[in-house]
Parts: C-alpha cells; structure tokens; sequence
C-alpha cells in the first residue's frame, strides 16, 4: 500500500472542523436561526478542555452539551470555543477546544459530524501510520410523514449510515 503523504485523513478532518467552527461563530454573531440547535459530545479530560471539578466528577470521560436556549457567551476561536451554561442552576464556563470534539448533530435538520481521536493522527509520523479513519458526516433520513404510512405502522428506524471517507481510497 503506497503512503499517504499528503495526509487526506488529516485534511478531512480539519475541513470539517472548520465546518463546525464557521457554524459555531455565525451562532456567536447572529444567534441560532430558526429552530437549529447543536448537540456537542467532546472529551472531557482532553488537553485544554476546562470544566468545574463539579463537572469533570460527574462526566469524567465525555460530556455532550446542548446549545438551544439558554447558553450565553459563546466565543469561537480558531481552536476553540467557550460558552456559558446552566448545569442544576449554577452557571458555569466551559472551554472546549476543537480537537476534542467526538460528534456534533443539529437535529432540526438531521446534520451531524463525528470525529475520531485526533492523537493518534498528530502524535506518529506519517510514514509509520496505518490508515487513520477519517472524520464522517452523518445524514439522518426524515421521519415518512405518518399519511404515507398510514396502511402499515411505521418502523422503528434501524438510524442513520455512517459513511466514512476511507470507503473511497483505493487499498
């Protein structure tokens, strides 16, 4: 197998980081529009993340947080983002740099991204690296409207494929 060089797995990854991080400031600028709102899952204990030690005690390996209504605060920058919530009534400040985003969903229009563990990606050189999985945008299927159905009771849905970008490499 020939070696990636150039490192598309790595530039797929930063280009939807970049995805999220253009979204997250227009939200800091201008609100959320519509009835978007944003699922972030991201490593807690991951370098420069900071949480209370209330919070780190209670989600000591991943944390998803929901930015919809009540958050305030929110400054992007280019590695990271901090934002105010309410956990149990008491504000709290969170900074979440991007590398240790897990997954990212706006349920109003069935979007998300998921990332793998960017260490691995940074930590060895290129040359000696196996094929590191690429980060993969998640498209959900709209629910069939109820009228469509109405013959036979709708089926659980068996969730949404995720779609890696390694499926397109040749091997």
């Amino acid at each position: 197998m020939a070696t990636d060089h150039i490192r598309y797995d790595v530039l797929a990854r930063d280009a939807l980081r970049g995805v999220l991080r253009r979204v997250l400031t227009d939200a800091a600028e201008h609100g959320l529009p519509g009835e978007h709102h944003f699922f972030i899952t991201f490593v807690s204990t991951a370098e420069d993340v900071k949480l209370s030690p209330r919070l780190l005690a209670q989600y000591p390996e991943e944390m998803t947080i929901i930015l919809q209504h009540q958050f305030w605060d929110l400054v992007v920058s280019e590695d990271r983002f901090e934002v105010g919530l309410s956990f149990g009534g008491i504000p709290e400040r969170l900074v979440v740099p991007f590398n240790s985003i897990k997954s990212f969903f706006d349920p109003s229009v069935q979007f998300g991204l998921q990332f793998e563990s960017s260490d691995a990606a940074t930590e060895t050189p290129a040359a000696n690296l196996p094929a590191v999985p690429a980060p993969s945008a998640v498209t959900i299927p709209a629910p069939v409207p109820a009228a469509e159905n109405q013959e036979e009771p709708a089926k659980p849905s068996e969730g949404a494929e995720v779609v890696r970008l390694d499926r397109f490499r040749k091997k």
